[in-house]
């Protein structure tokens, strides 16, 4: 994954040796030399990752950190900084004032790295609902709202999953001072728990006694119901391997046992928040959207709500030097279902292809009705061999899903795709839409039930 990422430090041999490590990792750098010029970068420039120095003369890092925080427009950029300091009172300092992580030099470049990839992975969600809800505003169908990221979420209901009964008690101590915290002892009630609970986080130890604490904690996020919560793991402050392997699964952070309370109640409230940035983002956008933007049969976006979006995507994509794709899809032979059986029938089945666009594509994918039989899905971050992927993938669970027509009746369908990538700087919407149009008359005259790419 392509991110851009803005490293601060007043010595340049640090800043040389960060940026060698990012670019290597295929990371596009950029860099300031004091807490000034890192503030006014991050506003320019709206980096994915901020790799901020502690120590720094005129204004240190935990002041820049907390100015960052208070800007609604760049509060939500995650923040890791990078220093010498090894006491545990800096690093909850710095975790206090807004940080994300707090990483010690020497740093360990697989955890460096480890981390980066976390961070960029949900920052790229962030976009993507920030975007949308500026295209609402930009519509003149929502208001510009001031969106924080410092939300007091005192009383927030947290999950604690841990079979150490010693541990659990201290543990569930420790967080009542803050938060409502429901504590299971039994591991097997984790998620019908979780799904019911309506929690902001969920803490799932990794020292379980006969059940893999990982594999739970991956189950609970491919939950529906839990799936937007963050999972946060308890670890042993020695197994490295177990911190690592958590982030590169995707969960939000990890805890080292024995815990620390301020360090805990910090870094707890940090997910928390960015969980209520996201609902913020995304309440925002449900009471946005309304007739005006969304297709009245299939509820997903009409054709004009998806021409204002895409030219945002292609812009936003242009200027952070990152993919777009998008695809055209068109269901073939669909004047017969009409003829066949009638234009109740006939909606009734773009209905349900539509139900099973949004099942198939990615949270971050967009969806909308382009009109008649034919829909678009924008795909951002996403190359020419992800986006043949995923329309593949498209194709075939749309050709192997029975479509009802009534009672017990069902009908095979299958749809022709094409699909298009942001290439030169001057490719617009129109011309991407146009590419992708191209291809998917290409796969009709083809024989459709086919994929291709122009």
């Amino acid at each position: 994954m392509t991110a851009q990422i803005l490293v601060v430090d007043d010595v340049p041999a640090n800043i040389k040796l960060l940026e060698a490590k990012l670019s290597s990792e295929y990371y596009g750098v950029i860099t300031a030399k004091d807490g000034f010029e890192a503030i006014e970068m991050t506003r320019v420039h709206k980096p994915d990752l901020i790799l901020l120095d502690v120590m720094m003369p005129g204004m240190d890092g935990f002041e820049t950190c907390r100015k960052i925080k208070e800007n609604p427009e760049i509060s939500h950029i995650p923040i890791v900084m990078v220093t010498a300091l090894s006491e545990k009172s800096d690093r909850i300092k710095g975790l206090e004032a807004g940080a994300d992580d707090f990483i010690t030099k020497p740093i360990n470049d697989t955890a460096l790295f480890a981390r980066v990839r976390s961070l960029v992975r949900i920052k790229v969600l962030l976009d993507e609902l920030r975007l949308r809800d500026r295209t609402s505003v930009e519509m003149g169908i929502a208001h510009n709202r001031s969106n924080t990221f410092v939300a007091d979420v005192t009383g927030s209901r947290v999950l604690l999953v841990d079979d150490d009964t010693v541990q659990g008690k201290h543990t569930v101590a420790k967080l009542t001072e803050t938060y409502a915290v429901e504590w299971l002892e039994d591991p097997a009630d984790t998620l019908k728990t979780a799904a019911r609970g309506n929690f902001d986080a969920i803490l799932i130890s990794t020292l379980l006694s006969d059940v893999d604490g990982l594999r739970l904690a991956s189950q609970v996020r491919g939950q529906e119901e839990t799936r937007n919560v963050p999972v946060i793991v308890l670890v042993d402050e020695d197994d490295t391997n177990i911190m690592l392997k958590a982030l590169e699964m995707g969960f939000n952070d990890y805890l080292t046992v024995p815990l620390d309370k301020n360090e805990m109640t910090v870094r707890i409230r940090t997910q928390i928040r960015r969980k209520k940035y996201q609902e913020m983002l995304r309440s925002h956008y449900q009471q946005s959207v309304s007739m005006a933007v969304t297709d009245a049969l299939t509820g997903l976006y009409n054709r004009h709500y998806l021409n204002s979006h895409l030219e945002n995507m292609v812009r936003k994509a242009q200027q952070d030097n990152k993919f777009l794709s998008l695809m055209i899809l068109d269901m073939d032979h669909f004047k017969s279902v009409n003829d066949s059986y009638g234009h109740d029938v006939g909606d009734m089945v773009l209905k349900q292809l539509a139900e099973i666009m949004m099942q198939t594509a990615r949270l971050t994918d967009l969806a909308a009705r382009f009109g008649g039989e034919e829909f678009v899905v924008l795909m951002p971050e996403t190359d020419r061999n992800a986006a043949l992927i995923a329309a593949n993938r498209m194709l075939e669970t749309i050709e192997k899903t029975p479509f009802n027509i009534g009672g017990d009746k069902t009908i095979s369908r299958t749809v022709s795709i094409g699909v298009a990538s942001l290439s030169a700087a001057g490719d617009s919407g129109e011309s991407l839409l146009k590419r992708a149009d191209e291809a998917l008359f290409e796969a009709k005259n083809g024989g459709r039930n086919q994929v291709r790419w122009r």
